[in-house]
């Protein structure tokens, strides 16, 4: 039976739900995110925009847009909204998040943790004195394909390569490997499927399969994508060049953007991480990249959580 694995970490809280020893789906949820998806807060409205839209600014000082202002509603006024989408860091064009008007009573989104518990699966709190259940279920290896995008399918199809890239309009996945093409797509087909899961993707993804030849073999492929992707979401059939597009709800950044967005950041909490497993008695100097260093030092609450979970004040050096 599927169980998700929690940790409150350091800056960050993370989960993964696991299912034989595999990792079926992982989410990150750092402290600074902000505003949660369905919280309802006190905002005030401070620009008015085209299409009944408008910009807010919440009451953590955070920015938002809003959808479906009312007419006559002008700006200055203060409203209270609830999210219900949370802030996107793209590269380059973060998106700040989006709000709605409610008539609902204040209250904060739900964490990561309670998230997970909704699901109804059963969930196991880690801690960092025990041994890493993440870690033995392919932690590290997660967040290198959620980094670097590259996904290993070969034991289904020798050969076979997918490449996973974020961009501003969608996701991209790209297949490649040997003949014949129809397996070879079918596999990939099941291996993006799982890679959506796994990494939380929503909004545009478009998949670039090799050609095909024959209506019947572009519906197999099409056919795995429906079989294993989880409801809701829309798709294209397979047009002749081999390209499907996938529209998910997007109500949060995915792992691979969050990762992406901000490197050094995604480096640094994953430093805690190890540093927290230390074993007692252990050295407690450590040398770390310079630009994590540098985030970590501008941090001192992090390290203080750290010298008072591990009982040693951490000594950090550059690399």
């Amino acid at each position: 039976m599927p169980e998700w694995l929690h940790e409150a970490g350091i800056g960050e809280s993370r989960a993964a739900l696991v299912e034989d020893g595999r990792i079926l789906e992982a989410l990150v949820e750092p402290e600074d995110s902000g505003p949660r998806l369905g919280s309802v807060m006190r905002a005030r409205l401070t620009h008015l925009l085209p299409g009944r839209q408008g910009r807010l600014s919440l009451a953590d000082g955070t920015m938002a847009l809003i959808t479906g202002v009312p007419a006559g509603l002008s700006a200055g006024r203060d409203l209270t909204v609830e999210i219900v989408r949370e802030a996107l860091p793209e590269i380059g064009r973060p998106k700040p998040p989006r709000a709605i008007l409610t008539d609902q009573e204040e209250r904060p989104g739900p964490d990561l943790r309670a998230r997970i518990a909704a699901t109804g699966h059963p969930v196991r709190t880690l801690l960092p004195h025990q041994p890493d259940a993440l870690e033995a279920a392919g932690w590290s290896e997660l967040l290198e394909e959620a980094q670097t995008g590259d996904i290993g399918f070969a034991e289904a199809v020798p050969g076979g390569a997918l490449v996973m890239t974020p961009t501003p309009a969608m996701t991209l996945f790209d297949v490649d490997g040997p003949p014949p093409l129809e397996p070879l797509a079918i596999a990939a087909a099941e291996a993006v499927a799982g890679a959506i899961r796994r990494h939380g993707i929503g909004g545009s993804i478009g998949i670039d399969f090799p050609t095909i030849e024959g209506k019947a073999a572009r519906q197999a492929v099409t056919a795995a994508i429906d079989r294993l992707l989880a409801p809701p979401f829309e798709r294209t059939a397979m047009n002749g060049f081999g390209f499907v597009q996938i529209v998910r709800p997007r109500p949060r950044a995915s792992l691979p953007e969050r990762l992406r967005a901000d490197p050094v950041a995604a480096a640094a909490r994953a430093a805690l991480r190890l540093l927290e497993r230390v074993p007692p008695g252990g050295s407690n100097r450590h040398r770390l990249p310079a630009p994590v260093l540098a985030y970590l030092t501008a941090r001192p609450a992090w390290l203080a959580a750290l010298a008072r979970r591990t009982g040693a004040t951490p000594l950090l050096e550059s690399l």
